[in-house]
């Protein structure tokens, strides 16, 4: 009976892949259920997450004393990292070396670990984003659903990709732009077009569970966009360069203090404690608050009139030592603060639109420092609309040019080189 079955089961496989249109039909509900099912666990994950987020924003905001908890909150949290972390410390890198080589392997831990600790450094005024988190909750929750079904190490890599694009379109409610930015971030130059089904349907059912469940996703609006011409199109050149190269002045910042703080300070504890110490000191140096937290406002008020010189190169500043000291959260939401300011400081210099300008460097300084041109190109019309367009594709393009190969993720890989005088690196 058993015999039977076995030959019956095998006659069947058979005749399925002999059938190219049921083999595409069957590949194609297996995606969309499984791309489902991470939407469903990664949306409703973030949707917590997220709200965790405007409460700890909230009593921040309500008791400014808490920002003087920051050194023991740091401890805190270096402490769960090293007694429950294990490789969860690796962060984004970790399940970009898992669709690499997928040698290693992502622990569900890391979902709520990172979720508690980015809730924690919020709270007490690290300046952090969300992306981050996002990620690695898409992550660790698609390497979980890949055991329970049982599926194979192709598959397994598509749903690590399908962790990341849901991660990102839950957390800022743009399914499309979080597609592309799954098939993208892998690896500069090139795209995982195998996963376009899964990942589309990750994220989108991602972006839906949020917003059912409450979340709201605050836009941005350009009311005056230049009419094209050569001066116009140069002086976006110029500011595209500009966000470029700042793109740049991030990743390698915030590379540079990690390696200066884990070689002076070994022990993660003390290197959090001292780096609370240097955050509170810096907002007392600068006299503001403004730059803790993920710094929404600063965006807000870049749309409206021209921000300070200096408050793009302050939330950089912020930002990568809150990262470096061993606090948790993402690098994005930052990197969008420190593009759309420079943006809006670069309007008078320029005599171009400020809220054309902070869109602008919104989308091209997230572009340059994760290497996502058409990710953040696609974003730009999520948020922003289409009738920027043309300008908004130029300043993808030169931003990601001038950004050379740096990136805020270690593990990404060059798959294409962006030109000729660039040396190959694995």
């Amino acid at each position: 009976m058993l015999l039977l079955k076995n030959k019956f089961l095998t006659r069947l496989q058979y005749n399925l892949k002999k059938h190219k249109g049921v083999s595409l039909t069957l590949f194609f509900i297996k995606w969309i259920f499984l791309g489902s099912i991470v939407g469903i666990a990664t949306g409703t994950t973030c949707t917590i997450f997220l709200k965790s987020l405007e409460i700890a924003t909230d009593e921040r905001t309500k008791y400014p004393w808490l920002l003087f908890l920051l050194p023991i909150g740091g401890v805190f949290i270096s402490y769960l990292y090293k007694r429950f972390g294990k490789n969860s410390s690796k962060g984004n890198n970790l399940i970009i070396d898992c669709v690499h080589s997928g040698e290693d392997s992502i622990p569900l831990r890391m979902a709520p670990l990172v979720s508690f600790c980015t809730f924690i450094t919020h709270l007490l005024g690290g300046s952090a984003g969300r992306e981050g988190v996002g990620v690695q909750i898409g992550g660790s929750l698609s390497e979980w659903i890949g055991k329970l079904f049982k599926v194979d190490e192709a598959d397994r890599k598509i749903l690590l990709l399908c962790g990341i694009s849901s991660g990102f379109g839950s957390i800022f409610g743009t399914p499309l732009t979080g597609t592309i930015f799954g098939l993208e971030v892998i690896a500069i130059g090139s795209m995982k077009y195998d996963a376009l089904i899964p990942c589309f349907t990750a994220s989108f059912v991602g972006s839906l569970v949020t917003s059912m469940l409450g979340i709201h996703h605050s836009h941005q609006i350009i009311n005056n966009v230049p009419q094209l011409s050569f001066l116009v199109v140069l002086k976006v050149i110029i500011a595209s360069i500009l966000f470029g190269l700042t793109s740049v002045l991030f990743a390698e910042l915030t590379h540079k203090f990690k390696k200066i703080f884990s070689k002076y300070l070994k022990n993660p504890m003390v290197k959090s404690f001292v780096g609370g110490i240097v955050i509170i000191s810096l907002v007392y140096i600068v006299n503001s608050r403004e730059y803790l937290g993920l710094s929404l406002p600063l965006i807000t008020n870049s749309f409206e009139k021209a921000a300070s010189p200096f408050a793009f190169l302050l939330k950089t500043i912020f930002t990568s030592l809150t990262l470096s000291f061993g606090f948790q959260g993402g690098e994005v939401t930052p990197l969008f603060v420190i593009g759309s300011t420079l943006g809006s400081a670069l309007s008078p210099f320029l005599n171009l639109p400020v809220a054309f300008l902070a869109a602008m460097g919104y989308i091209s300084v997230f572009c340059g420092a994760t290497n996502t041109p058409i990710a953040c190109f696609v974003l730009s019309i999520e948020l922003f609309g289409s009738e920027a367009m043309p300008y908004m594709l130029m300043a993808c393009i030169v931003s990601y040019l001038f950004s050379g190969h740096s990136t805020i993720y270690t593990s990404q890989r060059v798959a294409v080189r962006k030109y000729k005088l660039t040396k190959r690196t694995n």
